[in-house]
């Protein structure tokens, strides 16, 4: 169980720029969900600017932000991927990917200007997109005779619930999803139902 009801995402993909010096720093911001979307986001980015310096980057993924990962691609160490993660941080989002593509100007920025090109550019890309706020919803199971089908129904609709899967027989499995902030709710139906039975898988 995890204790904020609430995630933020980034609506739509999107680009940013900034320039330092000569140098070009154009910042691509993803929504993604694994490390393979990751993968191929970061394949696509260094075909589409094959001829560009470095391809640094930073992710979170999972609704309570628990994997991440940086990458100064050849910058000095902490110049470029940590700047970029404070910028997602600062935001509080997740399931993003932010890569900033370099072109080198001809000046060497020294470590304050490298830090200061990768936070802007991370900075101007997501501020091209929206931020928006999802509630934390929470997978179960649920198992009951087939007597109980209405009254399990019934309340599924006036709780506004979302069935993913259902299996009807004399022994009936649906597969729903609560919105956090409505879990002691159903628990407390649940429970006082001893025919009923939930099993929480996972939360999404």
């Amino acid at each position: 169980m995890l204790f904020e009801s609430q995630y933020k995402e980034i609506e739509h993909d999107s680009l940013g720029y900034y320039v330092e010096r000569g140098s070009k720093f154009i910042g691509y911001c993803f929504i993604v969900k694994t490390k393979k979307e990751v993968k191929e986001k970061l394949e696509i980015i260094k075909k589409k600017e094959s001829s560009a310096n470095h391809y640094c980057y930073a992710y979170v993924l999972n609704i309570d932000q628990s994997e991440f990962k940086v990458s100064d691609d050849g910058e000095p160490s902490s110049t470029a991927g940590k700047p970029i993660l404070s910028q997602i941080k600062s935001a509080g989002l997740t399931n993003i990917l932010i890569v900033v593509v370099r072109y080198f100007g001809g000046v060497k920025l020294g470590i304050p200007g490298l830090i200061r090109s990768y936070k802007n550019t991370a900075l101007n890309t997501i501020k091209k997109t929206k931020i928006i706020t999802k509630d934390i919803q929470e997978e179960y199971d649920l198992f009951f005779k087939f007597s109980s089908l209405n009254d399990v129904m019934k309340n599924i609709k006036k709780w506004q619930l979302t069935i993913l899967k259902s299996e009807f027989n004399l022994d009936c499995k649906i597969k729903i999803l609560v919105p956090q902030k409505k879990t002691d709710l159903v628990f407390e139906y649940f429970n006082e139902n001893k025919h009923l039975h939930i099993k929480y898988v996972k939360s999404v």
